[in-house]
């Protein structure tokens, strides 16, 4: 460009455009339905395979615990994902069902089951494997499986956390704050748990297995769903 008249001010050039592999311009692929996984004869567990889970059971089957360091221990990038810990993001306005089931309550759980199932497909759209959490009831098919099914898409591998109730009631026992139960919440919940038997679901009954067991018992588990998907 020519210079202008004297006096004129001098044109002002930006700043260079950064390199496309520059931090904050790394052009990430948008999320989609998750597809099932595709097994590889020679793993061993679930080895390299990129994969979406959810693991499903009741207050004090220690399912974030084995979630985590599940996730932690596998030999590919892979995140964990808790409906709890997600849903606690409101800060003012929360709405804790136990001080009663509402229209509130309702709508921030499904908001933040909503919000883990576009987290997990954008994880696993840039090659990292995610394992979700949550209390999914058998009896509620349509706002439970079938919502996290549409959220994260048809390659979701669900497998139940199904300790004995002596055992949640223990576990439970050792919480705090508004995630630990009344003994009577946390046996009707088990209860309800139980529907899960003869679903055609995995089920893992950890009740004499440590962190570390079920962990590994969970992996053999999802090998198998990916050689042979459960049909739900």
């Amino acid at each position: 460009m020519p210079p202008g008249p004297p006096g004129s001010p001098v044109p002002q050039q930006g700043p260079p455009a950064p390199p496309p592999d520059s931090t904050g311009h790394i052009q990430l692929p948008p999320g989609g339905p998750v597809p099932l996984p595709v097994p590889h004869p020679a793993d061993i567990g679930t080895g390299a395979a990129t994969l979406a889970v959810l693991l499903i059971g009741p207050a004090g089957a220690g399912k974030t615990t084995v979630a985590r360091h599940w996730a932690a221990r596998r030999q590919v990038p892979t995140a964990h994902i808790s409906l709890d810990d997600v849903r606690e993001w409101v800060c003012s306005g929360f709405a804790d069902p136990q001080s009663g089931w509402n229209q509130h309550s309702e709508a921030q759980y499904r908001l933040a089951r909503r919000t883990c199932g576009f987290a997990a497909r954008n994880f696993l759209a840039n090659g990292i494997s995610c394992i979700l959490d949550d209390a999914v009831f058998p009896d509620r098919p349509v706002v439970g499986l079938g919502g996290w099914k549409r959220h994260v898409g048809p390659g979701l591998l669900p497998v139940v956390l199904l300790p004995g109730l002596e055992i949640v009631l223990e576990r439970n026992a050792e919480r705090s704050g508004n995630r630990r139960l009344s003994d009577e919440e946390v046996a009707g919940i088990h209860g309800r748990m139980a529907g899960w038997y003869g679903s055609g679901l995995p089920i893992i009954d950890n009740s004499k297995y440590d962190v570390e067991t079920t962990a590994r018992v969970l992996d053999d588990v999802l090998a198998r769903s990916i050689a042979s998907p459960p049909s739900w």
